[in-house]
């Protein structure tokens, strides 16, 4: 398992394939209501646990994104880390995630490309040790850490 890098991230070089790193972050009712603030998705389905009860999903479900924004949360604070620029993300959802679920974002590092200063990540999410989505990210790695200003 890899931890934060102490410079805040890792750089190019320092980055190989097998490389791991985890966050577990609790689903609250707060986070729902701060991420429909912050994408202007005010879905039912979300928010409204009398009409939620009435479709497939029998209750309130989060929203997919605000899950997989915790996968951005590794990449952008643990592995890469700080100076990571996300390119691309493909998602697939595979089981809703509650109120009071805690989600385990896992980010494995699957391939490293020097020439381009790109790494490919394997992105996953989990509950209770359920596969609840699951993809790839490409992103833009720093070759070399900036120096310290004076």
């Amino acid at each position: 398992m890899t931890g934060p890098h102490p410079s805040g991230g890792y750089i190019l070089e320092e980055l190989s394939p097998g490389m791991v790193a985890v966050k577990e972050v609790t689903v609250t009712e707060d986070r729902i209501v701060q991420f429909a603030e912050a994408s202007d998705d005010f879905n039912p389905v979300h928010m409204d646990e009398a009409f939620a009860s009435k479709t497939a999903y029998r209750g309130r479900i989060a929203h997919g994104l605000l899950s997989a924004s915790f996968g951005s949360a590794v990449v952008g604070t643990i592995l890469p880390g700080a100076g990571a620029i996300y390119l691309s993300q493909t998602l697939a959802f595979h089981k809703p995630v509650r109120i009071g679920d805690v989600v385990q974002a896992r980010i494995t590092v699957a391939a490293v490309d020097a020439e381009s200063a790109r790494v490919t990540l394997h992105t996953e999410g989990y509950v209770g040790g359920e596969l609840i989505m699951g993809g790839e990210a490409i992103v833009r790695v720093p070759r070399r850490r900036r120096p310290a200003k004076n």
